[in-house]
Order: structure tokens, then C-alpha cells, then sequence
């Protein structure tokens, strides 16, 4: 089961969320069928959108992630509720890259680094907080703790991964964001560096070890305190009154033409693949008064 928790140090000064999501990872390979590359790239961002998502206070609030870099990957996005539930697509699911030499996916360049990191967050105001830095490596957590000191004035270590196996499957996924609060002295920087460089990749160790592990690994000194764990996942929200307003702008004519051709008007969700099919005729009378069946999903 994939999981959020929330962890502190004792004097309150470090921060540290952190995520295991190799189910729902997986879960957005097979609904996008991406190839290692992609699956690796969209889930280090599903991650930290999950992350990004639970730190929010308001219950209704979400938070959309649009990475693009120039590279061929296209456009990543994701969107979590405030609960850390998520789901998002690659624009380009099908690419291939050579590893790097060290025999990693190169997930860099296929992301690229002429691009931005955007942030959206809706907390239910009248206009939602959108923040954007600009890529410094495509490698998507160096992106991200830069997001946080450009954008929110925090100073952050974050620490992303996908672990794909030989069968292109997930393997390990998941991640952590640390923050030093407030008043926190440089000195803590040290230790805190050690940790991180000791506690290595984040894939490695939770695919033999717990995500709490994983934290109290990176907090080692820091008397670390756990706050919260909850349960995530891949969630998507489509259904039949959302996909009707998103076709509300299909012209009257071009649904009369549609009907004389006995076409449907087929809608499939970015982020689940479901496919909604709607008689064209049946809008049309909508728009005239009686409401339309429910359509068929897939």
C-alpha cells in the first residue's frame, strides 16, 4: 500500500514529508503505457505532487504541476488533492532514450531544461497561487527544491525515484521533501548532508525497507518525532457531468453533423484513459431541455 507520512525533528527546526508510491506509479504506467524513461520521469512528478498536495490545509484545495522542458517527453502534469491522492500523463508516453553512462534512464534529457516548472494551487480563493521557476536540470527533484527556495523562500533537500524493473514494471518509487524551518542554524546543514548522502537513493531503500525507515534514515541525530501517515493513490475524478461541461462548447452544427453521419461523441479522460461516448443527439435535446442518458464508460 503506498503511504504519506510526516515527520520532525525533536527541536522542530526540520521538516520532512515523504511518500512511497510504487502501486500507484504503476497504476499510471499501465493506464498510459509508458515506456521506463516516461514511467520514471511521471512518477518522480506524481511524487511531488502528492507531497505538494498533503501540505495544504484547506480540505478542498488541489495542486497542478506542469513540467516542460523542451525535451521529447512533451508536457508532464499532475494534479493532487489535499489528501496526497494523484494523477496526472505524459504527453509522450512511448519514448525511448539511451541510458546514461552510469546506466541510469536519462530522464534529464528526456525532460530537457529549456522549459519551466509551474505550480498551481487552488485553495478555493477567488484566483489560485501560481508559481514557476525555470528548469535547471530536467532531473525533477533538483527542479523542485529550487522551485522551493526561488519561489516559497524555503530552504529544502528533495530526493525523488522510480525504480523500473526488466519487465518495464515499477519496482521501488517514492520520495521525500525536507525543510529547514525558520530560525534553523547552518550547522544543521552538515549532519543533515551526511544523512542524505548515507541514506543514498530513495528507490533502493524502500524497496527493502519502510517509508518510515526511509525518514528516520534521513533524520539519524535529529530525535525525529512521527506526526502522520495516511494512505494515497491514484485517483482520478472524471465523470459523466464533468466530461458534459467539457463538451459544452462543441458547436450545434458539428453535432448535427455528427448525428447524420451516426458518429458518437467520444471524450477520453487525460488522466484514467476512461471513455465517455455521448449521442450527439441527445446533446442536442440537452441543450433544448431534456437532460441525456448516461453514457457507456470504459
Amino acid at each position: 500500500m503506498d503511504e504519506l507520512l510526516r515527520a520532525v525533528s525533536e527541536d522542530g527546526f526540520v521538516q520532512v514529508i515523504a511518500v512511497s508510491t510504487r502501486e500507484l506509479t504503476e497504476r499510471a504506467r499501465q493506464i498510459h503505457r509508458t515506456l521506463p524513461v516516461a514511467t520514471a520521469a511521471l512518477g518522480r512528478v506524481l511524487a511531488a505532487t502528492a507531497m505538494l498536495g498533503a501540505d495544504m490545509k484547506v480540505e478542498e484545495a488541489s495542486v497542478t504541476v506542469r513540467i516542460n522542458g523542451g525535451g521529447p517527453l512533451g508536457t508532464i502534469l499532475c494534479v493532487a488533492d489535499s489528501q496526497g491522492n494523484v494523477r496526472g500523463y505524459v504527453q509522450n508516453p512511448m519514448v525511448d532514450m539511451p541510458r546514461r553512462p552510469d546506466g541510469k534512464l536519462d530522464v534529464g534529457a528526456a525532460v530537457g531544461r529549456e522549459g519551466l516548472l509551474t505550480v498551481i494551487k487552488d485553495l478555493g480563493l477567488k484566483e489560485p497561487y501560481v508559481g514557476s521557476t525555470a528548469l535547471v536540470s530536467g532531473e525533477i527533484a533538483e527542479d523542485f527544491a529550487v522551485y522551493f527556495f526561488e519561489s516559497e523562500q524555503t530552504r529544502s533537500a528533495v530526493a525523488l525515484g522510480v525504480m523500473v524493473d526488466t519487465d518495464q514494471s515499477v519496482l521501488s518509487a517514492g520520495g521525500y521533501i525536507l525543510r529547514l524551518m525558520p530560525g534553523a542554524e547552518d550547522s544543521l546543514l552538515d549532519q543533515l548532508e551526511k544523512n542524505i548522502a548515507d541514506t543514498g537513493a530513495v528507490t533502493s531503500r524502500l524497496k527493502d525497507e519502510s517509508l518510515e525507515e526511509l525518514v528516520r534514515r534521513v533524520l539519524e541525530g535529529f530525535n525525529p518525532r512521527i506526526l502522520a501517515r495516511q494512505p494515497i493513490e491514484y485517483r482520478c475524478y472524471c465523470d459523466t457531468e464533468r466530461v458534459l461541461r467539457a463538451v459544452a462548447n462543441v458547436e450545434d452544427q458539428e453535432l448535427e453533423d455528427m448525428a447524420a453521419k451516426g458518429e458518437p461523441v467520444e471524450v477520453t479522460c487525460q488522466f484514467c484513459d476512461r471513455v465517455y461516448r455521448f449521442d450527439p443527439r441527445e446533446l442536442l435535446e440537452q441543450r433544448r431541455g431534456r437532460p441525456p442518458e448516461a453514457p457507456p464508460e470504459e
